[in-house]
């Protein structure tokens, strides 16, 4: 037996399928290949039996497991057929045709299905193989395939074969005229629609030239394939047939298995398109019928597929959206990519979506005044936009938004475009406490403290509403003098069974109420103990409302006698306890805490807490005076109710701003509450409305509260509020209320109330969403932060009808009174405001309009000479107009001053966004990026020479030359940017100015911009609002499913019922390095409130409440955020100083036209590097440069081959866009469009219309309608032809949905070119100061293994795939730099105690860097810092002085012992004594 055979016997064969079985009996290795830098094995077996392709890869697997066990590399196998004489040719080849196509397909993509339609045959020891036309024949024949089809047809039928290729012959026709249209392309099957233009073919000069030309008349006809379909209906038959109405509609979620010819009706959901290889489109989506399920259900949604063919169909897309409602009719079958069971549709039917209109006919509707939206954090779901069209639609007048706490919803709605006479009432639920709250209710006159008698008492009950539940026991002691001198305790017969949890809670159980006396026996027997006594309770509200209720139900008598509640009592005298409960009472004041939730037990434990609490009360008296006590209060420890308040002026939405402000700066705990003497005090321009449940006015229904304290209460809010009966019923469920009409007369009271104060009454929806089969939105929201029932409630927008309906039981003019007149009569009130003031209020900065002139010239004469050559004059007086004459140069002046004193500190300052797009902002130094056509200019004698004829894209890519007329050499510049694409086309947009400093100064950047514009009374950090993420929506509703025991649900479904919780708030936060700025003078609440970011006031930051883009038109931001391209670039400045001894060298100087330096970038470049082909990822040299260096960029370089700044600078474009490389510029680059030609940056754009002779206006608002992925217009499409722009441009600005600004790309790309200068020129500072900076997840242990170390752990991670963690994949990229350091000679030294820094990489002679203490993983910033502070002291005795003198700990202690940093070190002090 051979050695080979011997090792295929490895395999176990038998749970091989029977052809693989057949394959090995016979089969010997005859080649082995493999790939190390892939990482691949190639396995050659030869065999007399042909292996289907489909069985190679589990023979594969076999291989890999039982042959190769741990092996890190991919297998595969390589069937190669024994060739048999007597076999016959033509039998095999037809076996293996099928198999041989997928082959030649995967090997050479570009003739991808071109031998689909030919036809074979073997002629003696040749195979004809013969295409359609000739020429597909020449096109085959000089694409390569021949070699490759002889290969594969001997590899797979062991036939050797010569390959012919030919013509089918054509039959002779009479001669017609050329069509008009397109010639048909050889390629149009293939797998690019527009394929490159084949490489000409000297021998048949007439044929290249010709199919050449029908390549280029393709290009120009790029795009015009859909033209010819008519648009399809916007309702009616879309594709196939109509579906009759008496089809019957499935049930999605009856659909369980394969059918036919069945019927779905919903809308569509989840919509996706993709363009597929033979040139037909894919639409996908899901139909959902949640609208057409019954109540209480939540529907299903079943994928759908649709098939178009472009040339054919018309636009489905055109009227298929999210949302369209449809009816399909196909077949269901087991979808093999997603394994789930998809519709095909053969018939798709549009139709109109069921929506709710308010029908209601009557001379006026209602008017909903509160709303919430999605703003509401994690408890509503209705956008704001939609809220106010849904009200206009419907035909009400007014509509209100009243979120919990927040007015974050205000800029969203006051956006939408109302009739005249429609109002946006603007409003708030207020988190509302009462401040007033006193010790004593009803406080005796003259009482002297020292001789009151006190009851003390508590009580214990079957729940918590006083008019539906019952006691169960009564306990209390009677104190005087300071002493308990009586007790009285009884149980209470119920009139309902005792809940379990009370059970539990109380410990008293049925059988010890079995034989207690009724209610009215045992309060008569309390109250003659009480007497005239002042009754002290701890939450006495409580306690008050049941022994109130009870005592008026039973005995028919008020309960009129003082109150005293010590939970009041402890929080005016003991305000710096976080709780007051009774336990933690108890706790504090050293009072013993026995048979806690027992009437008599709790009622003695709260007497001895009550004369606590007295000693302590300082400078009072009498009884009376305990109430002055509550001055001290801590308002955040009140218990909140719900309180509306709309705004009614322009002084009031000031107010407002300034409650919401007060209420998370000053008083946030859990909610932002606001006390009540602030509402009082910010009450003007304000209506005040009672809320629903929750309100303070309910509560006391709930309560049982006489009427005279609800009239008291009531005659303080401007209208009363009151709730559906639906909305109300989890009252009578959860036995809250006793009976239906005890649940109704809730409302019949409120409104009795308000007829007697003369407070108008509204009903309300409470909607927390639009529609009623939203509710599972909620009900899985609210499930997500723990709440059940209360919320799950049908909160949603109620038509007129819908809530005449509900409160008829009022009787018909009642209802018509609280349902429409009362509602509309507080509309009427409401007076148009302004959410946001609509103009610009800039800081004001002394001298800065005449800084930002004097400036600007200064340096453009500079540069430009004295006097400036007109066109520059001509653009800096524009841009000096604009800016000045907008109230822009403080925001300029303050962006020079930042960026200078960042330069005075030794850093550079990066430019974002689109500031470069202006030349003042060049010439105050704000950023490097020169705005002007590209040019030539002499520094001596300022000749000036421009190229501004389009055909070069940046001034850094002129060639070098001296100057004409001094031979000086020339400086190049100019980037060629339209100053609109920053200020807008009339230059009065709000310039947003974003700059990149140093993480090492941002904070004194930031700090230095406070003093400048008046401190943190006028400066904040920009707010921003963070909503739920769609992977957090997917596991809310995976987990309320699992909890709720539903199972079955389609992942379409999931996705769906994940999507409606889109957009919901779940927190709030701060732009990294956005400074809102408030001139001096000005209250910040005339534009926003203002809060904590999270809420967090240990943060130290205030935020605007707003997030900025809400009032940019009013405020002025700054953006100075932080980044590492700065600090980088500063550390091989001061690296290069030291190793030159150049004290002066200016790493701005460094050539941006190095032709080294550019070689990096295009396939190749790692020689540049003296690294050899194949031996990194991608050939190239550009691994971690500054947005040049991901695996995605890289492969853009590897297909585009830049060869220039402006090359680089759409790269970067390109690389930052949505929609504009992938789907679009890469496509066209693989048609053969040149690559400087693609759309890369949205000012490309403009400046290339008007190249072409396009109006500028014009141009400016197409690229303005493309860079926000709003497409083209038919206008904007006329005028592009009518200037013979070409087809595929049109096409290509269609598809685009985000554009980058070429300003940014500039300056991103000068950042690039620097650094890259390093890394060709000086690699060993360029490896540390990368490292040093950037490199957070390197090893240093790995680092000292050195290359086969590093290599081995890149393999493992490679080889966890998806299982590897954040952290390990985040390190590959670094390990990649790693990796190319070792392979241009540089190695690593382990850290040393004495010579490592803490954080930075040292050059340790020549090709060798000192690792950091930092470099070693697990051991922070920190700690490394104060190793290097403690070693500045003196040498360490030992690891136990190092450990006490830096205070490190064990694991630290233990990270320094493992890499061998204490060797030579004793364990512990040693006492040395001189003699």
């Amino acid at each position: 037996m051979s050695p080979q055979s011997d090792w295929l016997s490895l395999i176990d064969v038998a749970g091989l399928p029977p052809q693989v079985q057949s394959f090995l009996a016979g089969a010997r290795p005859v080649r082995v290949v493999v790939n190390r830098r892939r990482r691949t094995v190639a396995l050659h077996l030869a065999s007399p039996v042909r292996l289907p392709l489909d069985d190679r890869p589990t023979l594969a697997r076999a291989v890999a497991e039982q042959c190769l066990g741990g092996l890190a590399a991919s297998v595969t196998v390589v069937p190669v057929r024994d060739p048999d004489p007597q076999a016959d040719a033509s039998e095999r080849v037809g076996e293996a045709w099928p198999e041989v196509l997928l082959q030649l397909k995967q090997a050479l993509p570009l003739v991808n299905g071109l031998l689909d339609r030919a036809e074979w045959r073997v002629e003696a020891a040749t195979l004809v193989v013969e295409l359609p036309t000739a020429a597909q024949a020449e096109v085959v024949e000089h694409r390569g395939v021949v070699p490759v089809l002889e290969r594969l047809i001997r590899q797979e039928t062991g036939c050797s074969l010569q390959v012919r290729v030919t013509a089918r012959p054509v039959p002779r026709a009479e001669r017609v005229e050329p069509p008009t249209t397109v010639p048909d392309d050889p390629f149009a099957d293939a797998e690019e629609e527009v394929p490159l233009p084949p490489e000409p073919i000297p021998e048949e000069p007439a044929f290249a030239d010709e199919y050449f030309e029908q390549w280029m008349q393709r290009q120009s006809a790029f795009g015009k394939k859909e033209a010819a379909a008519a648009p399809p209906p916007s309702e009616g038959v879309l594709k196939g047939r109509a579906i009759p109405a008496d089809a019957p509609v499935r049930s999605i979620r009856t659909i369980t298995e394969e059918e036919n010819k069945v019927v779905i009706e919903g809308e569509v959901v989840g919509l996706d398109t993709r363009d597929l290889k033979s040139g037909r489109q894919l639409i996908a989506f899901g139909v959902c019928d949640l609208l057409r399920s019954e109540p209480g259900e939540f529907g299903d949604t079943l994928p759908v597929k649709l098939f178009r063919d472009p040339q054919k169909d018309p636009d489905y897309l055109a009227v298929l959206k999210n949302g369209t409602w449809v009816k399909v009719r196909g077949n269901v079958q087991l979808d093999k990519f997603s394994g789930e069971l998809t519709m095909l549709a053969d018939d798709v039917v549009v139709g109109k979506r069921p929506t709710r209109e308010d029908t209601y006919e009557g001379p006026m509707k209602r008017v909903e005044l509160h709303a919430h939206t999605t703003m509401s954090a994690m408890d509503a779901l209705i956008d704001p936009a939609e809220l106010v069209k849904t009200a206009v639609r419907w035909g009400h007048k007014a509509v209100a938004i009243t979120d919990h706490g927040v007015v974050q919803a205000f800029p969203a709605a006051s956006h939408v475009k109302v009739p005249d006479d429609f109002r946006v009432i603007y409003g708030c639920e207020l988190f509302l406490v009462d401040d007033g709250t006193a010790v004593v209710q009803r406080p005796p006159k003259d009482v002297p403290l020292a001789g009151a008698e006190f009851v003390v008492l508590d009580i214990e009950t079957t729940g918590f509403s006083p008019i539906g539940d019952d006691i169960i026991e009564l306990g209390a002691v009677r104190c005087r003098g300071g002493e308990i001198v009586d007790s009285f305790q009884s149980f209470v017969r119920p009139t309902k069974p005792v809940p379990p949890e009370v059970q539990k809670l109380t410990n008293i159980t049925p059988d010890m109420l079995e034989g207690a006396p009724e209610a009215a026996e045992a309060l008569r027997a309390f109250f003659q103990f009480v007497g005239d006594a002042i009754v002290v309770a701890h939450n006495a509200q409580f306690d008050y409302s049941f022994l109130r209720y009870h005592r008026q139900k039973y005995l028919g008598e008020e309960f009129a006698n003082p109150v005293l509640d010590t939970l009041t009592l402890a929080r005016a005298v003991l305000p710096h306890m976080r709780s007051h409960s009774l336990a933690a009472l108890t706790k504090e004041l050293q009072v013993p805490l026995v048979d806690h939730h027992r009437a008599d037990a709790d009622a003695k434990t709260a007497a001895m807490v009550l004369m606590k609490l007295l000693e302590r009360a300082e400078g009072v008296e009498t009884v009376a005076d305990l109430n002055r006590l509550t001055k001290g209060i801590n308002v955040e420890q009140l218990r909140p109710y719900h309180t509306t308040v709309l705004v009614k002026t322009q002084a009031g939405m000031k107010n407002l701003y300034k409650l919401i402000s007060l209420s998370h700066i000053e008083y946030f705990n859990r909610t932002p509450r606001v006390p009540r003497s602030e509402l009082e005090k910010h009450r003007e321009g304000l209506l005040v409305g009672s809320s629903t449940y929750g309100g303070q006015l309910f509560d006391a229904l709930i309560r049982g509260v006489p009427d005279e304290e609800l009239e008291q209460m009531a005659s303080w809010y401007d209208y009363l509020e009151i709730l559906p009966r639906d909305c109300l019923a989890f009252l009578l469920e959860s036995g809250q209320v006793n009976s239906e009409e005890q649940l109704l007369s809730l409302n019949r009271r409120i409104y009795e109330l308000g007829k007697k104060l003369g407070k108008p009454v509204c009903a309300v929806s409470d909607a927390h969403f639009l529609d009623p089969h939203q509710q599972v939105f909620r009900r899985i929201l609210k499930h997500g932060i723990g709440f059940r029932d209360e919320y799950d409630r049908p909160f949603y927008l109620r038509t007129t009808q819908e809530m005449l309906d509900e409160f008829a039981y009022l009787g018909e003019q009642a209802a018509y009174e609280v349902v429409v007149e009362n509602p509309n009569a507080i509309a009427a009130q409401i007076e148009k405001v302004k959410v946001v003031p609509d103009k610009l209020h800039p800081p004001v900065l002394e001298g800065s309009v005449e800084e930002t002139r004097r400036l600007s010239w200064e340096k453009v004469k500079r540069v430009y000479g004295d006097p400036v050559p007109e066109k520059i004059a001509h653009r800096l007086e524009k841009e000096l107009n604009a800016i000045i004459g907008n109230g822009f140069a403080v925001s300029y002046y303050i962006s020079h001053l930042l960026v200078k004193k960042s330069m005075e500190l030794g850093y550079l300052v990066g430019s974002r966004g689109s500031v470069g797009s202006s030349f003042v902002a060049w010439a105050m130094d704000i950023t490097e990026v020169n705005a002007l056509p590209p040019h030539y200019i002499c520094p001596q004698c300022k000749y000036l020479e421009w190229h501004d004829d389009g055909k070069t894209g940046s001034g850094f890519d002129l060639p070098r030359k001296d100057c004409p007329r001094c031979g000086t050499p020339l400086d190049r510049d100019g980037q060629d940017i339209p100053f609109e694409t920053f200020l807008g086309f009339k230059g009065d947009k709000v310039p947003d100015i974003d700059l990149n400093f140093s993480g090492e100064v941002q904070n004194r950047i930031q700090k230095y911009s406070e003093e400048l514009l008046g401190g943190e009374k006028y400066v904040f950090k920009a707010g921003t609002v963070g909503t739920i993420a769609e992977k957090t929506a997917f596991g809310m509703v995976r987990a309320w499913l699992e909890e709720s025991r539903i199972t079955g649900v389609r992942e379409a479904h999931i996705g769906y019922l994940a999507q409606g919780l889109a957009g919901v708030k779940r927190t709030t936060g701060q732009h990294p390095g956005g400074m809102v700025v408030c001139p001096v003078g000005m209250e910040i609440e005339e534009v926003t409130p203002v809060q904590y970011p999270a809420d967090d006031r240990s943060s130290g930051v205030k935020t605007t409440h707003f997030d900025y883009h809400s009032f940019e038109q009013a405020l002025m931001k700054l953006d100075i955020l932080g980044h590492d391209d700065p600090t980088m670039l500063k550390m091989l400045q001061d690296l290069y100083r030291e190793k030159k001894g150049d004290p002066d060298f200016d790493v701005r100087k460094v050539p941006v036209d190095d032709p080294q330096v550019l070689a990096l970038f295009s396939p190749g470049g790692n020689r540049v590097l003296g690294i050899e082909d194949g031996k990194l990822q991608f050939d190239l040299g550009t691994i971690v440069l500054p947005e040049m260096g991901t695996r995605f960029v890289r492969q853009m370089l590897m297909e585009t081959s830049p060869r220039n700044f402006s090359d680089l600078v759409r790269i970067s474009g390109l690389s930052h866009g949505t929609d504009v490389w992938t789907n679009n510029a890469q496509e066209l680059v693989k048609k053969g469009i040149p690559f400087q030609d693609v759309i890369g940056c949205r000012d490309d754009i403009m400046v290339q219309l008007i190249y072409w002779g396009v109006e500028p206006a014009t141009a400016f608002k197409i690229m303005e309608s493309v860079r926000k992925g709003k497409g083209l217009t038919p206008e904007m499409e006329e005028t592009m032809r009518a200037c013979n722009v070409p087809d595929w441009y049109i096409w290509s600005c269609k598809q685009i949905k985000y554009m980058f600004p070429k300003a940014h790309a500039a300056a991103y790309v000068l950042s690039c070119l620097r650094i890259a200068w390093f890394k060709v020129h000086e690699p060993l500072l360029f490896y540390a100061a990368y490292l040093s900076v950037r490199a957070g997840s390197v090893d240093a242990n790995l680092l000292v293994a050195g290359p086969e170390a590093v290599r081995r752990y890149v393999q493992e991670i490679e080889a966890k795939g998806k299982d590897a963690t954040p952290k390990e994949k985040d390190s590959l990229t670094e390990y990649e730099l790693v990796e190319e350091a070792f392979l241009r000679g540089i190695r690593f030294n382990r850290v040393d105690l004495y010579r490592s820094e803490a954080t930075r990489y040292l050059i340790d002679g020549e090709n060798t860097l000192l690792c950091p203490f930092n470099a070693l993983p697990g051991l922070g910033d920190s700690a490394a810092q104060a190793i290097v502070e403690a070693r500045a002291q003196g040498p360490f005795h030992s690891k136990e002085d190092l450990k006490n003198r830096a205070r490190l700990n064990k694991a630290v202690m233990e990270l320094l012992e493992g890499h061998g940093c204490l060797e030579g070190l004793p364990e512990g002090n040693q006492l040395v004594f001189g003699f």
